[in-house]
This record gives structure tokens, C-alpha cells and sequence, in this order.
């Protein structure tokens, strides 16, 4: 596993690998079912901490990213696909209204915001 951790970056080390896994699981470079390093080995590869790689797993866990089975490790969660698309039509959203605010605060009318979103569209087509 290629994680890479930044010591001199002012992102704390669990958020950097929790930040690189989600990376990993939502462009399915790690698959539903497949088990994260454990918590020991992965913290004596990179050369920190087990509590802030448990932390980290924590951090998946509790956004829906994997899940744990005492005892056996942690897991990506068949959940996160769903949530990850959830999230991404979210981000979406948030730049469209985005892109709606500023029109408006041009002036233009929603006929203008409308005739211009479905330009963009035929020409992504």
C-alpha cells in the first residue's frame, strides 16, 4: 500500500490517512470486502503511531467507509459506494448553486442562468 504521510504538514497524520483511504476506496482501488493492513503493521510501516492509525480507522469507520469486526481487522464497507455517489451529487449541487449565486449576483435572470447551464451541456455531449 502506497500511503504517504507528510510529518512537516499542518493536517494532522490520522486525517492525511484517512484522507488517502477514502481516496483508495472511492476510485475502487480498494474494493468492497477487502481488509485494510492492520492497525500494527501499518503503523510500523509508516512509522507512527498504532493509536493514530486506530484513530484514522476510526475516522473511516464512523464516516461509513469501512467497517471492523473485533478481532478480525477492518474491512471496506459495501455502504461507502452509496455513500461516496451521495457525496458527490452533494458536491454538485454545491457548485451549482454555487454557479447560481454568482449569475444572479450579475444579473442574470434565471432564462440566462438556464439557456447557459443548457449550452454547457450540448457542448459536454
Amino acid at each position: 500500500m502506497n500511503l504517504i504521510i507528510n510529518h512537516s504538514s499542518m493536517e494532522p497524520i490520522y486525517e492525511q490517512l484517512s484522507r488517502q483511504f477514502r481516496a483508495l476506496i472511492s476510485t475502487g482501488q480498494m474494493k468492497e470486502g477487502e481488509p485494510l493492513p492492520s492497525v500494527r503493521a501499518l503503523a510500523k510501516e509508516l512509522k507512527i503511531s498504532a493509536l493514530t492509525v486506530k484513530k484514522a480507522y476510526d475516522d473511516l469507520e464512523q464516516a461509513g467507509f469501512v467497517r471492523t469486526v473485533h478481532g478480525k481487522g477492518s474491512f471496506v464497507s459495501s455502504a461507502c459506494q452509496e455513500l461516496f455517489l451521495e457525496q458527490q451529487k452533494q458536491e454538485v449541487e454545491n457548485l451549482l448553486e454555487q454557479a447560481v449565486r454568482k449569475g444572479r449576483s450579475l444579473g442574470l435572470s434565471n432564462q440566462e442562468l438556464t439557456d447557459t447551464f443548457e449550452l454547457i451541456l450540448e457542448d459536454l455531449s
